[in-house]
């Protein structure tokens, strides 16, 4: 466990890139993304796989790791860094998404979520104390607070209800947060919520803003609105954040998206697309998205992206991959996972030097070009 500083390297408003450095020294380069491990697995990927990327920080889920494999063997085992023998960071969600989206298994209370195991129907109840002292268990770098994330589309009244819950569980956090002693190890962000209204994201940024969190993270986003209100709240939103500070965009994964909350200043993103994608067949190249499934890739002896560097665009070929989709071969799972973590990885990389070198329009404008119009290799 480590709490981390942040240095802001290049812009203030707009796309920015700076640097998470970690008490232990381990630095981590932002605009970033995190692969998301929920079950303490990056699926089809090994933690080495991660690492020969080039990745340091990825995501771990509270609720998941709680029911299974537990916290008795959590705490005995020395944590979950340990326990999957990955010696970098990691941050762990809180369960507020699980209420979101598992939300037939699931009752909200005053003062806390009680859930129906989706594993076996037990009974379990989280509230803003016990989920951090979940991820004390787990022994995760960045942990995050219960939340309330309002469905699409949600009335006035069951906005302002998630927003005073959100607030309110979160001073609870902090409290503990402090009374524990897991600010000396570990770093809590705040999270705003407030829908698609600017007078909800408005309030929560100035609530949340006035706690002492090292990080922001905005939720309650890409949960099923229009493109145009997910812009205009991200946009609003990050205008009011603090500068100095790292801002975690929850749960978007999108290129397209990716660009449009970066040029709004957002730092930090995970998202399970990229790998549930390319279990799919869905392959994320410089040319954009191609489907491995398509008849016209059945006897192409060419890689998947001539421009890519990784192993799978080194060694394999459209056709192969294609065979092993159809053929259902696990093989098929990890070579696509491991291609499109790479893309993602040097994707963001490309991406932060361009900031550096006052590319960025031009940047942007050539990955639209090939993500947001069907791309000739689809």
């Amino acid at each position: 466990m480590a709490r981390f500083y942040f240095f802001l390297q290049k812009g203030t408003t707009g796309p920015r890139a700076g640097l998470l450095r970690f008490e232990t020294g381990l630095e981590v380069k932002t605009p970033l993304f995190m692969p998301v491990g929920t079950q303490g697995s990056v699926k089809a990927m090994g933690q080495e796989d991660l690492e020969s990327i080039g990745y340091r920080l990825i995501l771990a889920n509270t609720y998941h790791l709680y029911l299974r494999p537990g916290l008795e063997l959590m705490a005995k085992l020395g944590g979950l860094k340990k326990f999957m023998a990955w010696p970098y960071a990691l941050l762990t969600d809180s369960g507020g998404f699980q209420a979101f989206s598992l939300s037939s298994l699931r009752e909200y209370r005053d003062d806390g979520v009680l859930f129906r195991s989706h594993w076996d129907g037990s009974r379990h109840y989280f509230n803003p104390r016990k989920v951090l002292e979940i991820q004390r268990i787990l022994e995760s770098d960045i942990v995050m607070p219960l939340d309330d994330c309002a469905e699409y589309p949600a009335t006035p009244e069951r906005l302002s209800l998630a927003l005073e819950r959100t607030h309110r569980w979160l001073q609870d956090s902090v409290e503990y947060y402090i009374s524990s002693g897991m600010n000396e190890k570990q770093s809590l962000f705040g999270i705003i919520q407030g829908g698609v209204e600017e007078e909800f994201r408005e309030k929560s940024v100035q609530f949340v803003t006035t706690l002492p969190l090292p990080g922001f993270a905005i939720g309650g986003l890409s949960v099923g609105e229009k493109n145009e209100e997910f812009l205009k709240a991200l946009r609003f939103t990050c205008a009011l954040l603090p500068v100095e500070k790292p801002r975690y965009l929850m749960g978007v994964g999108s290129i397209p998206e990716i660009l449009a909350a970066v040029e709004s200043g957002v730092d930090m993103f995970d998202c399970v697309l990229p790998t549930r994608n390319a279990r799919n067949g869905q392959l994320l190249t410089s040319e954009g998205k191609i489907n491995l499934r398509n008849e016209k890739f059945k006897d192409r002896a060419d890689p998947p992206d001539p421009r890519c560097g990784c192993p799978v665009c080194q060694r394999y070929t459209l056709a192969y991959l294609r065979h092993l989709h159809k053929s259902r071969e696990i093989l098929a799972y990890m070579l696509s996972t491991y291609h499109n973590l790479y893309f993602m990885y040097h994707f963001m990389d490309s991406m932060r030097l361009a900031i550096f070198e006052d590319r960025w329009t031009s940047f942007k404008e050539g990955y639209l070009k090939v993500y947001t119009s069907k791309s000739p290799a689809a």
